[in-house]
């Protein structure tokens, strides 16, 4: 557990302005209520800043006042076996397997071992991603920072009880409803529970909400409600939630599981009637045929086969340190055709270094250096640019720190005011040069050269007045220029020059100067890192600014409300849109961004908002990211091809069955075997294996336009085959001959099916195809296997009219689909 001494607000009274002093310590009660229609501050017994005692924490744990909200990062063991076992289909499967475990030999009841194997291999991979997501939860989880007899010391969320003192500072979020206590100009934002983007100043007795973060200034806060009565609580459980839902893909093979529901209750009704009543069979082996026709029109193995290729993937991404918080996030980012970078944290590492400090005006270099040491020395947390200052200038508590404003994204600098001694006193600003000084000044020559090299250029002046009220910068005299420079991260080049092979554009958008990050961005070698832009003068019109966006690559100057319009204005164009960001300005943006990728180091407000934390805050993780995104979605729409093929020609073939009145011509060994070689186990190889192709929108209309034209050539193909046996053979044994060729051509058609989804061909999908080909053909001459699946080939000429037919067939098929791919482009 980390310590720390706790943060001093000063001596001011309760209720004064944070902009214009330090606050000091508020006396409010751990239990006030709010009005949740009108909050107002209630009076109420005091509670000492210094925290709550441990005599005063094990009294409330034993009361059950601890914030136990079960934040989840994954679904409980029991919650993975009951959505893999109790499905719909499981349950039609499952009635037909107990019907056909009574009526027929055992192979013909292979099917369902099938499915208890698949199910359990769907719970196997779900168990495991859940328990890579649980760790990496852990390792990602926020730690607030809670004062307790008068130290500070980060502990885990769910070890918060009512009246915990809970210290806030830039980017952090509140993580349960509470009372401001002290307050340092603390600015929160509660946009992600109101709406309102505008942050709101809060002042000691302020109520704050969880959900809300800091965006400006410090304090603290007792927390009132804690658990399940926070505001936020249920919002943030559900949001951290494992999902397997909310996805074009899943949504898409819901819609499918739909229709072929529809289709097939009257097949299966008009199948039974036939088989049992028109045909007058014997009833073991109408029930057998029956069955045979109904099972293949499931195609319980797509569903299975999408959690699995899901699930393989968080581990995988687990593996590499990437904290899937939401699971369609690996589909949607596969789908991202714009990346937008914040520059700092992100193509630069967190930390920077003072390389040059250069007074104007003819300032005092020793001075200057002690009032950059007192204005470190000041905030009790300061940013990266700040940070670089204080480890340059580490001597700066001789001056007595009389008013602070801390820096803000909008405002784009911050302040101190100064009591030097000997009745001295002074205010600094310390923020962007293009910013506090007029566009006319000449110094903005000097701080451009600079920019121009990829420096980041701070400008420190003297303020004329108080540090409140919105012209704090009028008149500001500038003293010097604080350079500073970034320390790029080395595979930052890499993971762009990545972006750009895939055809990702990507967006460097920043709260710096448009020309610096522009000389960062172009070291890296950026496409059109050229095309610079100071959001300043960004259009206001979504139309115009989304043109804007798509002909430049690098902003400078944005504020945070930009980044999220600029965000919706590349949605509006029809981009699929990723932000990247470590910083509490980059949370809007994140939230309204279709995917949020935050580093681990950012904000607690960001990681909170993200859908994907990197926890090694390697921006070099996301083409692992996208690539494995591609795979799945890639893969998964391939596949998804073979299983629906399936379920068209079991469909067709039953119906041709019913309107001939003839026997169903398959067994359910038969279809097993087949359904094993062509599509279970090729489909398994195929969707793990690497895919690059970025996903496409309209997943049913691609894997149905495909699927259609084969399942229907493949029926008729089979029929008629079947048809001619029937007139050829005759005797005992005739309908196991017809059932042999019949089988042989849907094989031969499934196989070139196969081949079709298995290109382009490498030595191991060759291979693939090849294998399953020669099992089969092991099965057609081994005795003990034709006896086992009831597969043998009677006399010569059947057998090879049937390849002969199949042979046709797979023709058609190759015009079809390439008919179909410029008739029905996706």
């Amino acid at each position: 557990m980390t310590q720390r001494a706790p943060h001093s607000f000063g001596e001011q009274i309760p209720g004064a302005s944070g902009t214009s002093g330090r606050p000091g310590p508020a006396m409010i009660d751990a239990g006030s209520e709010l009005d949740p229609v009108h909050p107002m501050k209630l009076p109420a017994p005091a509670v000492s800043t210094r925290g709550l005692t441990a005599a005063e924490v094990a009294e409330r744990i034993a009361r059950g006042e601890i914030n136990d909200v079960p934040v989840r990062s994954s679904r409980s063991v029991r919650e993975i076996v009951r959505a893999n076992v109790f499905t719909r289909f499981n349950l039609i499967i499952g009635v037909l397997w107990l019907i056909m475990l009574a009526v027929a030999p055992i192979q013909d009841s292979l099917f369902g071992f099938v499915i208890i194997a698949n199910t359990g291999i769907g719970i196997v991979q779900e168990w495991r991603a859940k328990k890579t997501l649980d760790s990496l939860a852990v390792i990602g989880e926020a730690k607030p920072t809670v004062r307790r007899d008068g130290v500070s010391a980060e502990i885990s969320t769910s070890e918060i009880v009512l009246g915990d003192l809970v210290e806030l500072g830039p980017g952090d979020k509140v993580v349960v409803d509470g009372t401001v206590a002290e307050a340092d100009s603390l600015e929160i934002d509660e946009s992600l529970l109101t709406g309102e983007a505008d942050p709101v100043l809060k002042q000691p007795g302020d109520p704050v909400m969880s959900g809300s973060f800091v965006v400006a200034g410090g304090g603290s806060f007792a927390a009132t409600k804690v658990g399940r009565e926070a505001y936020a609580a249920q919002l943030a459980e559900e949001a951290s939630r494992f999902t397997l839902v909310q996805s074009e893909l899943r949504t898409g093979i819901s819609t499918i599981l739909k229709y072929v529901t529809w289709m097939m209750v009257p097949t299966a009704i008009g199948l039974v009637i036939s088989q049992l009543v028109v045909n007058n069979n014997d009833f073991r082996g109408s029930i057998a045929r029956t069955v045979g026709g109904i099972v293949p029109m499931i195609p319980e193995g797509l569903v299975l086969l999408t959690s699995v290729a899901f699930a393989i993937g968080v581990v995988r991404l687990g593996r590499k340190q990437c904290l899937v918080q939401e699971l369609p996030a690996i589909e949607g980012l596969a789908r991202v055709d714009v990346v937008c970078l914040d520059k700092t944290g992100t193509l630069t590492e967190g930390g920077m270094d003072v390389t040059e400090v250069r007074a104007l005006g003819g300032a005092d270099d020793t001075y200057i250096q002690r009032v950059l040491g007192a204005l470190g020395a000041s905030d009790p947390r300061p940013n990266a640019s700040l940070q670089a200052i204080v480890d340059a200038y580490p001597d700066g508590e001789e001056w007595r720190c009389t008013q602070s404003l801390p820096f803000s994204s909008a405002r784009k600098y911050s302040g101190a005011a100064f009591d030097e001694g000997g009745g001295r006193a002074s205010a600094w600003l310390l923020g962007a040069p293009d910013v506090l000084l007029s566009e006319q000044d000449p110094a903005l020559a000097e701080i451009e050269q600079l920019n121009e090299q990829g420096l980041r250029v701070l400008l420190l002046a003297r303020a004329q007045g108080e540090l409140e009220g919105p012209g704090i910068a009028a008149g500001a005299v500038p003293s010097a220029l604080v350079v500073l420079e970034q320390r790029l991260r080395p595979d930052a080049g890499e993971t762009l020059a990545y972006f750009a092979d895939q055809r990702v554009a990507a967006k460097v958008i920043s709260g710096d100067n448009a020309v610096s990050v522009g000389a960062v961005a172009g070291k890296l070698g950026l496409p059109g890192a050229e095309n610079t832009l100071d959001a300043r003068r960004l259009p206001t019109d979504p139309d115009e600014m989304a043109t804007a966006m798509e002909e430049n690559a690098v902003f400078g100057r944005v504020t945070p409300q930009q980044k999220r319009d600029m965000v919706g204005a590349l949605q509006s164009r029809g981009h699929t849109v990723a932000m990247t960001g470590d910083g509490v300005n980059d949370v809007l943006a994140l939230k309204d961004a279709d995917i949020g990728v935050s580093m681990g180091s950012g904000s607690e407000a960001t990681r909170a908002v993200a859908q994907i934390v990197l926890l090694n805050n390697s921006f070099a993780t996301l083409p692992s990211v996208v690539a494995e995104g591609r795979r799945v979605i890639g893969n998964i729409t391939r596949v998804a091809t073979l299983f629906l093929t399936k379920t068209v020609y079991s469909v067709l073939l039953a119906i041709l069955v019913v309107c001939f009145q003839v026997d169903y011509p398959f067994l359910p060994r038969h279809l097993t075997l087949l359904s094993t070689l062509t599509i279970g186990v090729p489909a398994f190889f195929l969707a793990l294996a690497p895919n690059k192709e970025r996903a496409h929108p309209h997943f049913v209309r691609r894997v149905m336009r495909y699927a259609i034209p084969s399942g229907t050539i493949a029926a008729v193909a089979t029929f008629v085959t079947y048809l001619l046996a029937r007139q050829y053979y005759s005797g005992t044994d005739a309908l196991g001959a017809e059932t042999s060729v019949a089988t042989l051509t849907l094989f031969l058609i499934s196989m070139w099916v196969l081949a079709i989804i298995a290109r382009p061909y490498t030595w191991w999908r060759i291979c693939l195809v090849v294998a399953m080909g020669v099992a089969f053909l092991v099965v057609l001459v081994v005795p003990w296997l034709q006896n086992f699946f009831a597969l043998k080939l009677v006399g010569a000429t059947m057998p090879w009219t049937a390849v002969g037919i199949a042979v046709v067939a797979s023709v058609v098929l190759e015009y079809a689909w390439r008919l179909v791919g410029r008739r029905f482009p996706a």
